[in-house]
């Protein structure tokens, strides 16, 4: 079983405007609404991939409603935990003259000791060893920073094995833990270590550097440049073809779902980064958080360029 824990989702609206100006009045385009959230977008690009996985978060309020309802009627075997306050809107604004996206998040509802003892039991009522567990995003106000760390402890002493995708302090304290996967993006692995990661081979020695720590598989993720992965004691680079991107939202989402694709079928080092480069650049490639489909991604693991480092 594939568990995807969304602390802090969102009904993410995405807009459009022909030239995004500070200060004036611009009338927008809507383009869409989707029911989001990492974890929850994780699970989005699972099931692209013909893999089902159970939803679990914080909501609350009328937003939390929606989500919930939304997911249910979707297909999704959803577990969330109720919170007092309304789950957030996030919105992104695509400037059609730049191409460019802003995105513009809201903190969330805060949460409180009971609903971290909520889903601390939700945890040791339902993992069975070998279930992957995926703890994904900012933590909600109100959150210790070291929460995630509590709960990858708790998800692999019960024997399952937790994957990882937040940053800042949570991801600091998090890694200490050690998560049987954590996908960094470069700047976030250049805050942890504390240098400046300009070069492929300092990329190479960053992933290496933080898998000797103890970390099993470790993704650091490059955007349109692709991958790092160190694993197994290999550490190669993955480098997708040039595509016509549309949104960058998601995208890191769907890769997480590659990692955690790739582990199910206990998949070697580069046949891995091939799965999450693939699954990232067909996510980036629709519009808004939609996730590429099995055949798309298919056609791009042919296209992924593997290099040993």
């Amino acid at each position: 079983m594939i568990v995807t824990v969304t602390l802090n989702p969102s009904l993410d609206r995405t807009l459009s405007v022909p030239k995004l100006e500070p200060g004036m009045i611009h009338r927008a385009q809507f383009i869409r609404q989707d029911l989001g959230g990492k974890g929850i977008n994780v699970s989005r690009a699972l099931h692209a991939l013909d893999i089902p996985s159970r939803i679990v978060g914080f909501v609350g309020g009328w937003t939390g409603n929606a989500l919930q309802t939304g997911l249910t009627a979707e297909g999704f075997d959803v577990r969330f935990i109720k919170v007092n306050g309304d789950t957030r809107q996030n919105l992104t604004l695509l400037d059609e003259a730049s191409g460019k996206y802003t995105k513009i998040n809201e903190p969330g509802p805060t949460i409180d000791s009971s609903h971290i003892l909520a889903l601390g039991n939700q945890i040791a009522q339902t993992i069975l060893p070998g279930d992957l567990w995926t703890f994904c995003g900012s933590l909600p106000p109100g959150s210790p920073p070291d929460l995630y760390s509590h709960l990858i402890r708790q998800t692999q002493e019960r024997r399952g094995l937790a994957f990882l995708d937040t940053s800042g302090t949570p991801l600091r304290h998090a890694l200490s833990a050690l998560p049987f996967v954590a996908k960094i993006n470069n700047e976030e692995a250049a805050e942890l270590l504390g240098r400046a990661l300009d070069s492929d081979q300092d990329m190479c020695a960053a992933a290496r550097e933080i898998h000797t720590r103890g970390v099993r598989v470790v993704a650091l993720t490059r955007g349109a440049q692709g991958l790092v992965l160190a694993m197994d004691g290999e550490v190669v680079t993955a480098v997708p073809p040039c595509v016509t991107a549309r949104s960058s939202v998601g995208a890191g989402d769907a890769a997480m779902a590659g990692l955690l694709w790739a582990v199910l079928d206990h998949c070697d080092p580069a046949e891995t980064a091939r799965r999450v480069v693939a699954c990232g650049t067909a996510a980036a490639m629709q519009e808004g958080t939609t996730m590429g489909d099995r055949a798309l991604i298919s056609t791009l693991l042919h296209q992924i360029q593997i290099t040993c480092c």
